[in-house]
């Protein structure tokens, strides 16, 4: 075991060939590297499969063993301050690693058909191995400094794959917008690593909770500094992690491709603020009122997060804000110190989103073939519907993970969201009911998303046939506008009146539609680039490709079975205790775990309970509405009244436009941040130029001016320089004379 351990090293560094690989063989081979891009695909997904059998292989150690094992070498000496630099294999590293390679494996072998049309196929797995790279060196770290580095890694490759189609400006503004909303936090991150420094003199993890302990215990501390040291750090998590109020980037990050958002977004990227608390938890528990901070903040973006999802149309976003509402359950168990409920939805949520995700990028990579559907990466769901008969296996997956985000038993979710909810009641009433009531409605919008999407009739009928880009609905960035409204509000309508006075047929009719060449082929040779001008078309949308309903399938095994993995069939002790054994004997807890089955009963029907409402107020609201038109008078109507005046009428407007413009916290920033530092750069550039700069100018003009006054007094006569002189002398003793009365 202990040989075993000595090669833990590699789990970094063993997907980092393939981005030097594809660097190296586009620079000197280009045409045979990208006609045998295939070949990198099958490269990434063999060497993260290893890294996930070797994670898998110290997992099942520490599980039977309870071991703990760390190996540092020395990076800069210099006098007293020594760096060092290694790996730390706990049960929260082999947890982070085998979350990351499972993951990973399933988005790479769907990508190679979901990215298989795109140009950047090559750019995109080296992107993906070298995050992959990034995001296992921060798990495995054994220092603050080394976290900062894989921590700052990670960043700029969410940076890359966000704006992997760089050539959309939405896509460009929306990895700016996470680039600096993350630097933010990052430059908190820095502060904070910086200020333990100083007050313990290492970065060594074990070195750092003892020597900080010690001077808790011994109130050798000012708690003032180090409650700020603490906020500092965690304000990294607050922005990696997406919550309340650095959330603003997670929704535009949607602008990547769908496997992007499945990776990073969902299981990935995005558990590195929740990896970082739970790191440093031994240090955030000791400190007081930090961990009523983190609660704190987890519960406000458990409630926000859900608001803003309920009036989404955006597919992709409204799974974007289910993650930052998931994220925030996660935060406030680990605020509350229920650290393995915490590790547990992390686990649980992982897989039941990636499921989500995939099958979104599934529905979507269905929706580009139709003839007419002309927005190529449209992902609106009000133009959707109706998709169960055509996609039968990616409704049913969705469907799957859909239930277990709402905690439907005996799915994944409900066994970790339920430990969570249970224990708030012991924190914090208020918490409990604000945690119990988003349960909800997380119910409500992800079975809306799920109607909007697979119920109904409601179809392509609503997009221009002429196969342009012309959608009335844009999304809201803090950098400005990225779309232009269409301002007729029947354009809809307008669509349907066109489409059938030219003769072509609504989603409904038997004709044949014209076959539409500006859309996506997803069956496209791999050994070669030739054929990207190929295109395949549908009257229907059809079910993806066997490359992408594989992984799809393996996560609905995860969804339906990764939540027993913590459930205490016995009244000892559970799997999920047992591997966490190490990290909660340092959090001075029991680890373990006994359950009682009747309170635990009474507790799941009062969730389940609630999560049941849910769905049937969105199967109320949404189900009849989309069940209802058989004829085009019906299609009128509806268009006529709007999703909107369906919403506002059950509901309330207010409710709608909340969610619908994110809680106008992106307005706000856009008001008060963007605008005033633009105002106070426009007042900073006008003050360098006019007085900084101005004051030298001046003097030089002045000297300048002074000069040529003085050479026009000058004309050679020595009669006149006598008269100047003696008229200066004398002025001046009649100067002295009178001061001198």
């Amino acid at each position: 075991m202990e040989q075993t351990y000595q090669y833990a090293w590699i789990i970094p560094f063993l997907p980092l060939p393939v981005p030097m690989l594809i660097g190296l063989g586009l620079l000197l081979f280009p045409t045979a590297t990208k006609s045998l891009r295939r070949m990198w695909a099958f490269q990434s997904v063999l060497l993260l499969s290893i890294v996930m059998i070797f994670s898998i292989n110290l997992s099942i150690q520490q599980i039977n063993s309870s071991s703990v094992y760390q190996y540092v070498w020395s990076w800069i000496i210099n006098n007293d301050f020594s760096l060092e630099f290694g790996y730390l294999i706990d049960p929260l590293t082999s947890i982070m690693s085998i979350l990351i390679t499972t993951v990973g494996i399933m988005v790479l072998i769907y990508s190679d058909n979901y990215m298989s049309h795109d140009h950047g196929y090559l750019r995109f797995f080296a992107y993906m191995s070298f995050f992959s790279t990034s995001m296992l060196g921060l798990v495995t770290s054994s220092n603050l400094i080394q976290i900062y580095i894989f921590w700052e890694l990670v960043g700029m490759c969410s940076y890359l794959l966000i704006g992997f189609w760089f050539t959309r400006p939405v896509a460009a503004k929306a990895c700016q917008k996470a680039f600096v909303t993350n630097r933010v936090g990052d430059f908190g991150l820095l502060l904070g690593i910086l200020g333990f420094y100083w007050i313990t003199g290492s970065f060594e993890f074990r070195d750092l909770f003892q020597i900080f302990n010690n001077l808790i215990s011994n109130n050798e501390v000012n708690f003032v500094f180090v409650t700020l040291c603490a906020v500092l750090l965690f304000a990294g998590a607050i922005a990696k992690s997406a919550q309340f109020p650095l959330h603003v980037w997670l929704p535009d990050a949607m602008e990547g491709p769908t496997p992007i958002s499945a990776l990073i977004h969902a299981a990935t990227m995005v558990a590195a603020g929740i990896f970082l608390v739970a790191r440093l938890m031994p240090l955030f528990i000791v400190i007081p009122h930090i961990m009523n901070f983190i609660s704190l903040i987890g519960i406000i973006t458990v409630f926000f997060g859900a608001t803003l999802a309920l009036a989404q149309k955006d597919i992709k976003r409204g799974l974007a804000y289910s993650t930052m509402s998931q994220l925030g359950y996660m935060m406030l168990a680990l605020g509350m110190g229920s650290y393995r409920s915490a590790l547990f939805h992390l686990i649980t949520h992982a897989y039941s989103k990636a499921l989500l995700f995939l099958g979104s990028g599934s529905v979507i990579h269905s929706m580009e073939t139709l003839v007419g559907y002309c927005p190529k990466k449209s992902q609106n769901m009000v133009l959707m519907g109706g998709l169960t008969k055509h996609v039968p296996i990616t409704k049913n997956s969705f469907l799957l993970g859909t239930l277990s985000l709402c905690g439907i038993p005996p799915l994944a979710c409900f066994w970790s969201k339920d430990e969570i909810l249970n224990d708030s009641w012991l924190y914090s009433p208020i918490f409990a009911i604000i945690a119990w009531s988003t349960a909800g409605l997380t119910a409500f919008y992800m079975c809306r998303i799920y109607l909007l999407t697979f119920e109904g009739h409601l179809n392509v009928h609503f997009q221009n046939y002429s196969g342009k880009r012309n959608t009335p609905f844009y999304s809201i960035s803090l950098w400005g506008k990225e779309g232009s409204k269409i301002s007729n509000k029947n354009f809809r309508l307008v669509t349907l009146l066109k489409m059938k006075k030219n003769g072509c047929p609504s989603f409904f009719s038997n004709k044949a539609y014209k076959m539409d060449e500006n859309v996506r082929n997803p069956i496209q040779p791999f050994l070669s680039i030739s054929n990207f001008g190929n295109t395949k078309t549908s009257l229907y949308p059809y079910e993806s490709d066997n490359t992408m309903l594989f992984p799809i399938l393996i996560l609905i095994l995860f969804t339906l079975f990764v939540g027993f993995l913590g459930i205490p069939f016995n009244q000892d002790v559970d799997i999920l205790s047992k591997w966490l054994t190490p990290s909660i004997n340092l959090l001075h807890k029991n680890s373990n775990n006994s359950i009682d089955w009747y309170e635990f009963c009474k507790d799941a029907v009062f969730s389940v309970s609630i999560a049941s409402f849910g769905i049937f107020i969105a199967f109320f609201l949404y189900k009849p509405v989309y069940s209802s038109f058989q004829n085009f008078d019906l299609i009128n109507s509806f268009v006529k009244m709007g999703p909107k005046r369906i919403f506002s009428d059950k509901i309330k407007n207010a409710i709608y436009d909340w969610s619908y413009n994110r809680g106008y916290i992106d307005a706000f920033y856009g008001t008060f941040l963007t605008a005033g530092m633009r105002k106070l750069a426009e007042f900073t550039h006008f003050f360098d130029r006019r007085i900084i700069d101005g004051i030298p100018n001046g003097v030089g003009f002045m000297s300048f001016f002074v000069a040529e006054v003085i050479k026009s007094v000058g004309g050679g006569r020595i009669s006149s320089y006598l008269f100047f002189y003696f008229s200066y002398v004398s002025i001046f003793l009649l100067i002295y004379y009178f001061l001198n009365l």
